[in-house]
């Protein structure tokens, strides 16, 4: 992204002090399009620093986070696991080079065809939250291990993803009971504390849920033997975050305060994993006000909602952006997306400082969107081109 003599400069000095190598291929190239640069070392640092704080915890990656076949790649080579929400992400992983046992079907929504494939294809364990799928998963792959999401509450995370997943606490033991009826293997349990979930602390009630839970089973008699985490690990968006090793480290010491030695803990970093090893390339295409009297700005930029940044949904994640006139005076822009959808507006609630002299046509970078764009991205709502990937 050639923007002029002082822009490279410009975006290095508002990128952190380590190499970040998204960054520097940005500043370096032209993009026609909106186009997410990724970095493989960066993924594999990461990878790293929070195996090293998760101890004996198995990092299974959630492959929705971002999908590029090159990261799974990388991250195979790594010794990592795999959580999968579909078929496809299964036989993305095993053509990767992964191993069946290596990957769980996390799901708790399933075909019952895509089951009969995982079971067929060597996966021995999945998730399930409801008697229903129990059974479909009893019929489909006899003999496997099922552990059992539960709903939590008390999340202080950013994004909390409570809703959609997990059966209510009080449904658990009738659930346990039938999957050992059906003959399947009541592996362990699982929950997740809500994406981005930025510090530590932030666990520690929704721990103290679970432990309550996984005591009680044991007690009735359910050899539980896994205690999957789930996400959550955070990354950097504008507020503090703890690094990774110390983040994942104080995670598994409140684990073991509340759990004491369980026999086998799995994590599924997605965002942690991925979201800062890239960055989005991307232009300005429109700067306005909707009257003379408009307090605000309106900035409207070549990528939206629907082309990559869903994640701007109530505005729960807030990128950080670098532009070729960082350093001079700011002002406050609503923020929206190319797209002919009212509903394509990313920032309006809480606006965003953008540079005065920002003008359409300008180079911007959209910082830390390694996770959930590319796979978010539609396959072109309005004819505006989905996000291009370029992995390092």
């Amino acid at each position: 992204m050639t923007m002029n003599a002082t822009v490279p400069g410009a975006l290095r000095a508002a990128t952190p002090i380590f190499a970040d190598p998204a960054a520097d291929y940005i500043a370096a190239h032209d993009f026609d399009r909106p186009t997410l640069v990724v970095s493989r070392a960066v993924v594999a640092d990461a990878y790293d620093a929070l195996k090293a704080g998760l101890g004996k915890a198995r990092i299974h990656y959630a492959v929705k986070a971002n999908p590029a076949a090159e990261i799974i790649h990388t991250l195979v080579q790594k010794g990592s696991g795999f959580d999968c929400a579909s078929r496809g992400e299964i036989e993305l992983c095993l053509g990767q080079g992964a191993r069946p046992e290596n990957l769980s079907f996390g799901n708790t929504i399933k075909r019952a065809s895509d089951i009969a494939f995982a079971h067929e294809a060597g996966v021995t364990l999945f998730a399930a939250d409801s008697d229903a799928e129990l059974h479909k998963i009893a019929a489909n792959a006899p003999g496997a291990r099922v552990y059992l999401r539960v709903i939590v509450e008390n999340s202080m995370a950013d994004w909390p993803l409570s809703r959609k997943f997990g059966c209510a606490p009080v449904a658990l033991p009738a659930l346990m009971d039938l999957a050992a009826s059906l003959g399947l293997v009541v592996y362990g349990l699982s929950f997740h504390v809500g994406s981005q979930t930025r510090r530590a602390e932030f666990w520690h009630p929704v721990l103290d849920q679970m432990a309550g839970l996984w005591h009680a089973a044991r007690a009735a008699g359910h050899d539980l033997q896994l205690l999957n985490l789930g996400g959550g690990f955070p990354a950097f968006y504008g507020e503090a975050v703890q690094t990774k090793r110390s983040y994942a480290a104080a995670v598994m010491e409140a684990v073991a305060e509340r759990f004491g030695d369980v026999p086998d803990v799995m994590a599924e970093p997605g965002r942690g994993l991925v979201a800062e090893a890239g960055h989005i390339a991307a232009e300005v295409m429109l700067v306005s006000r909707k009257s003379d009297a408009d307090m605000h700005r309106w900035v409207y930029l070549d990528i939206g909602r629907f082309s990559g940044l869903a994640e701007t949904e109530g505005e729960a994640i807030r990128y950080q952006f670098a532009t070729p006139h960082d350093g001079g005076a700011t002002g406050p822009c609503v923020l929206a997306g190319p797209s002919c959808d009212s509903a394509d507006i990313l920032y309006e609630r809480a606006p965003i400082q953008l540079p005065l002299a920002l003008r359409d046509g300008d180079k911007v970078m959209i910082r830390n969107c390694g996770a959930y764009t590319s796979s978010y991205s539609s396959v072109g709502f309005n004819g505006f081109p989905p996000l291009d990937v370029i992995v390092l």
